[in-house]
């Protein structure tokens, strides 16, 4: 891992360098860029896959108290990150995290080439379906998020559909899982990241907004939408393929909201598709 120091603070992320198209893979909360582990293997050849630590639970170093880690801070965060990597012409891929696309309402998408959206938040779904909702519950409650991921170090609860059930129809390795509750289970800062985060979702109209401006990004855009999702409905996918002025639907079969766990190489393919190699 490499780090940059940001506004917020110090962000680690991964660069597996090289001359190829730049592809930078977002993940979402209280997980980390390993949930891409069996996508960049399939992408490294041709691509330069950059996968940053966003501060969503399972980032190691904790932001500053006074970071802005609401949806919308950390959106632009991903732009901040982008800017002092100097990345151009991005292929930016978001996972189950939907705030990316805040920067095109925001006009913090010059340095994005293409849009990879999967199965990810939506729309006014934020946070998403039953797990987004449990999880916003125990935010708002004093030490709830503590004791929330204290119940997860019990991996029978995992598979609940209040927790991870309903991520992945395959369940996520216990030792991957483990590495990204261990911030959360050991450190009060990381629990305060993450509640800022959760509780620092906008009202509905301003995320509904957001989807609309969507409707003005012109370059291309693929959609990757998980067909049984249970977290992220397939109709959001549909109408934000409809929106896109040069969008393109792939619907993944055998798969939940984590497409990079339940279908990594169905995804490596469209990747592989969407976009050119010099």
């Amino acid at each position: 891992m490499t780090e940059v120091t940001l506004s917020a603070g110090v962000v680690e992320y991964g660069d597996t360098g090289g001359d190829g198209p730049v592809v930078v893979l977002l993940h979402g909360v209280a997980m980390d860029g390993s949930l891409w582990r069996h996508v960049v293997p399939g992408l490294r050849s041709d691509f330069r896959c950059v996968v940053p630590m966003l501060p969503l639970g399972a980032h190691r170093r904790p932001m500053r108290p006074d970071a802005d880690l609401t949806v919308l801070g950390v959106a632009h965060l991903v732009a901040e990150f982008l800017d002092a990597l100097d990345l151009r012409d991005v292929t930016l891929v978001m996972s189950d995290w939907g705030g990316a696309q805040a920067l095109v309402a925001e006009g913090r998408d010059q340095r994005i080439g293409r849009l990879v959206i999967t199965s990810c938040e939506a729309f006014d779904n934020f946070p998403p379906g039953l797990p987004g909702r449990n999880l916003y519950t125990a935010a708002k409650l004093p030490g709830g998020l503590r004791l929330a991921f204290a119940l997860l170090r019990l991996r029978p609860m995992r598979r609940l559909p209040l927790t991870w059930g309903w991520m992945s129809k395959r369940p996520v390795p216990h030792d991957v899982m483990d590495a990204w509750f261990r911030p959360l289970w050991t450190s009060a800062a990381i629990r305060r990241d993450l509640r800022a985060y959760v509780l620092g979702v906008p009202p509905r109209d301003e995320l509904l907004a957001w989807a609309e401006a969507l409707r003005t990004f012109d370059r291309p855009a693929l959609v990757v939408w998980a067909a049984e999702d249970k977290v992220m409905p397939l109709a959001h996918g549909r109408r934000l393929t409809d929106m896109l002025p040069q969008g393109e639907l792939v619907e993944i079969a055998d798969s939940f909201t984590l497409i990079p766990e339940d279908q990594p190489q169905r995804l490596c393919e469209a990747v592989r598709s969407f976009v050119p190699l010099p």
